[in-house]
């Protein structure tokens, strides 16, 4: 990822970007990068269950929703933009589209990260994924309107589903995000209305990490105790050099 290159999160729901791409999100903020998360929605009835079991409304939830994935992006230093697309389901409108097209534009990004084309336990998540990549190929287009310039052709890695085994994701990337642990574990910790899957993920930290270090060979060097994040690329990585 370039020193000075912007990262963009494409998100169906507030927790799935800390669960799945916090790291990443850190250490671009710790890099003096610019992190943008788009959160399509609040997941505010697929992913609010203790929530409506509390009474509350819609407006409540989506409320609550709000501000633990504010406070989740403020515990990792990252921008975040709510556009409350509604969820279960997400769909893709034109407006949204327009949204999305110039937020790229605005942004600018070297990487983009959404989620994996397949999880059939949610189907916001692949459609979020196609929302991102379709407002990805238009930002690029001239011929599209919309506020900016036209975007490059940055990169897109998917974040890894929840469960994996079951979504098709083999990972081609590792990233080592033991430097920014623990903004990763502050952002887990605000979002109080999915707590129970705080200690899955800080499991699944530890086993990428582990996987991190025993793949990283003498040129990194990492810990045995190191923290990772999974990513899998949509399109071929570019370069001049084998490494």
């Amino acid at each position: 990822m370039p020193d000075a290159s912007p990262l963009l999160v494409v998100t169906a729901h507030p927790g799935d970007f800390v669960w799945r791409a916090g790291g990443a999100l850190a250490l671009a903020v710790s890099r003096g990068q610019r992190a943008v998360i788009a959160c399509l929605s609040f997941g505010e009835r697929g992913e609010s269950a203790s929530a409506w079991r509390a009474g509350k409304t819609l407006e409540q939830i989506k409320e609550l929703r709000r501000e633990e994935g504010q406070a989740a992006a403020d515990a990792l230093g990252a921008e975040v933009r709510f556009y409350d697309a509604g969820d279960y389901p997400l769909r893709e409108s034109p407006e949204l589209m327009d949204q999305l097209i110039a937020l790229y534009r605005e942004v600018q990004p070297g990487v983009v990260l959404t989620h994996a084309a397949k999880d059939p336990y949610n189907m916001d998540h692949p459609a979020a994924a196609e929302i991102a990549l379709h407002a990805r190929v238009l930002a690029q287009a001239p011929g599209v309107v919309g506020p900016g310039e036209v975007i490059g052709a940055p990169p897109v890695f998917a974040f890894e589903p929840h469960q994996s085994e079951v979504c098709g994701f083999v990972p081609d990337v590792l990233l080592d995000i033991t430097p920014v642990w623990d903004a990763k574990v502050a952002a887990m910790n605000a979002l109080g209305a999915q707590s129970h899957l705080v200690e899955y993920y800080t499991d699944l930290g530890r086993r990428r990490g582990v996987q991190a270090s025993r793949n990283s060979g003498p040129n990194l060097g990492l810990p045995v105790d190191a923290y990772g994040e999974a990513y899998q690329r949509y399109y071929p990585q570019v370069t001049t050099e084998l490494n």
